[in-house]
Order: C-alpha cells, then structure tokens, then sequence
C-alpha cells in the first residue's frame, strides 16, 4: 500500500509548481495576506523593503519579499469561496506535503493567514470606511459541507439559531459558522476596529440580497438578518471569502483572520466615496502588526 497521491488529485506543472498558484516550496512566507484584487498585490509590496518571488497564473498574483525585515507573502485569490478552495489547499499543500515523493510530511507547517478585503455593512450604526475585523463568519456557500469533521470546528448552536430564526429554506446550502483564530485576533486588533460576525456569500447579487431583473426567493433575508442575536452577537457585514479561509484553516491547522473595509453599508444605503486611501491606512496597520 503507497501512501502517496495520486497525480489527478495533486496536480503539478511540468517545473514541479502547484498546478494553479504556479508556486514552488519555499516560495511563500508564513505570513500571508489574502486580498482579492490582483492589483493590490502591487499595492501592498509597494510598502515593502524587497521583493524575492512575483508569480502570475490567471487571477492569481503571488509576491514574496520582506517588509521591516520580516518575511511576508502577499497572494490574491479572486472572488468567491470556490477560489479560497484551490488557494488555501494549495498553500497547504506546499509546506504540508513533500511535492517530489507526493506524501503527507510528519511534521506540520501552520501558516498564518490574514484577509484584507472589502465589505458591506449590514447595521445602520456602521460607518463606510470603518475597518471591521471578523471574529465570526458565516458560510452561505456550502463549500465546508463538503468536507469530513465539518462538526469540529463549526458553532452548531448558532448555526440551528440562525437556521431558525430566518426560516431558512431547504433549497439553499446549509450555513456553516466558524471562529476566527484567537491568536491573530489578539495580535491584529485594536482600538478603533469594529468586532463583528460575517457573511461570506457565494454570489454579489442575489446571494447578497440584491436585486436587479431578478427576484430573490427570500426578500425579507437582509431583514432578517439585521434583527438576528444570538448571545448578545450580531451579524455585522457581507463579503465572499472569510467562511472558507476560517474552515478550511481550522481543519487543515493554519490561523486565519479577516479585516474588511466597510465600502457600503446596505442598511443606510451609504457608500464610501474613495475608500482606496483608508485601504492604504489597514494595511500598513496589519503590515506593522506582523512585525510587531
């Protein structure tokens, strides 16, 4: 019996890179920051003292290089969760998993993941360009049912409640809650962020609530998300990634947190005029909190 896998289930490029990011072992930090447009890669390595490794495949911009000495990796994923499915396997597989002999190494590299992204608001008392850090999301996407010990990790009881309290309908994939880590919590946060529970939808429209030609099934679903509690806790925002950066890093033992700009808050119907500067602002807030 070989322990190894096989070639359709860990796919590699003719120069050994992993098949979509095109990245090598030792081509990536322990620190890495997630964002989802390939052009703030630039953004943020601007910032940088050096950069060692720029690699491009698709919406997949991947730079290494150092910032006040510390070693950083800036990669953009694209939109969705079905992209944080192929980014964070496959970051996972470069430190976890020898690529020449394709077994599962003994000992465990954790990576420490961090989201910086955009968001809409979803409490009227929330400001446009406020920065909220996600202690919680929510999976309106499915992707983490997908995978074995989902119950680990998740928060059932909240996830029954919220199931309960929308009347969620069957037709659609089950929610799944999960925390952020603790740690990078502790190490990112500070006065001035907002705390908050979000919502990673599969979609910008109708997942989100919005409505252009076509009617959603559940038009009362933003509503009703405002009013929720749960233990005193509130759902804050809407973006599209944080709920499978949080799965999967929990299952495959990496640490992950997300820090959003608020650019819109869909309760007041406000949005930010140019949140650009103040994205510029949270990451060199997250960049110094790395070094710290």
């Amino acid at each position: 019996m070989t322990n190894k896998i096989a070639p359709s289930e860990l796919i590699l490029n003719n120069d050994g890179s992993i098949f979509h990011l095109h990245l090598k072992p030792g081509q990536v930090a322990g620190d890495i920051i997630l964002v989802g447009d390939p052009d703030r890669v630039d953004m943020i390595t601007g910032f940088f003292d050096e950069i060692e490794y720029k690699i491009q495949n698709r919406e997949f911009v991947t730079a290494t290089g150092r910032y006040k000495g510390k070693r950083i990796t800036v990669l953009s994923t694209g939109i969705g969760t079905d992209n944080i499915d192929i980014v964070v396997n496959e970051l996972d597989a470069l430190v976890n998993i020898d690529l020449a002999t394709r077994e599962i190494k003994a000992e465990k590299t954790s990576l420490n993941l961090i989201r910086i992204g955009t968001s809409g608001g979803l409490q009227g008392d929330i400001p446009v360009d406020a920065f909220l850090i996600s202690r919680k999301a929510i999976g309106f996407d499915g992707l983490m049912n997908f995978y074995a010990r989902r119950e680990e990790f998740a928060d059932v009881e909240f996830e029954q409640a919220f199931k309960t309290y929308t009347c969620w309908n069957p037709l659609l994939a089950s929610p799944y809650v999960v925390d952020c880590d603790e740690d990078l919590y502790n190490k990112i946060a500070e006065n001035g962020f907002i705390s908050g529970i979000t919502i990673s939808a599969p979609g910008f429209y109708g997942p989100q609530g919005r409505e252009l030609r076509l009617n959603i099934i559940d038009r009362q679903i933003n509503d009703k998300i405002e009013s929720f509690r749960f233990n005193g806790l509130k759902i804050t925002n809407y973006e599209m990634e944080c709920s499978a950066i949080y799965g999967l890093g929990r299952l495959l033992g990496h640490k992950a947190l997300t820090v959003c700009i608020i650019i819109a808050n869909r309760i007041t119907r406000n949005a930010s005029s140019d949140y650009k500067p103040f994205m510029k602002q949270l990451v060199v807030k997250i960049l110094d909190k790395l070094t710290q």
